[in-house]
This record gives C-alpha cells, structure tokens and sequence, in this order.
C-alpha cells in the first residue's frame, strides 16, 4: 500500500499507537500526517505531527529516547497506524515506560 492511500481524517491526520517489539506493550499513542510517515519510513525512527505545537516531532530528539521502527503496519481499514518499535528509553513525557500507566474507574 501506499501512503495515499491511507484514510487521514479532515486534518490530514492518522492515528499512530506505538508498541514495544520486544514484549508487545503499548507505549504512546500519537499522530501522523503524510510527511511524518515519509520521515519515519526514510529515517527509521518515529516521526509525529504535534497537534498543539503544528510541528513535526522525531520521538527522542530531546530526550535520546528514540523509537527505532522494526515495522510500520496499518488497519483493516487503513485509518490507524502501528509502529512496532524498539525504544531507546521511556516512551512517556512523564519518565514512564508507557503512557497508558493510570487506570480508568
């Protein structure tokens, strides 16, 4: 598949969930836009679009926790993204090895 033939909602945006490759623990969830997809692909080491910032983020580039890619897989439905990765450190702005660390009640 190609990366135009991704379904990208009304922003240009895809949802990307980041999993551990080692024991397949769900690290981060984070968006991706066409650039950041091409980025991760050319680079191997996750690319996101930042929402709130309107710029592309390399997941490490400040905190050398990078996430190198082993694949970058997609849906059923072509609408999510999975990034299997091995992550240099915590994938967390927290320091936590996940972001999914709180539980709902």
């Amino acid at each position: 598949m190609n990366i135009e033939e991704l379904t990208f909602d009304s922003r240009g945006l895809i949802p990307c969930i980041v999993q551990d490759a080692a024991d397949g623990a769900v690290l981060m969830m984070a968006w991706m836009n066409a650039e950041s997809i091409k980025r991760t692909l050319e680079t191997g080491t996750t690319w996101f679009w930042s929402r709130s910032r309107q710029e592309f983020w390399n997941k490490g580039a400040t905190s050398g926790n990078f996430q190198h890619v082993v694949e970058l897989r997609y849906d059923c439905d072509a609408d999510c993204l999975l990034a299997v990765v091995n992550p240099d450190g915590p994938a967390c702005h927290t320091g936590a090895r996940s972001c999914f660390y709180r539980v709902l009640q």
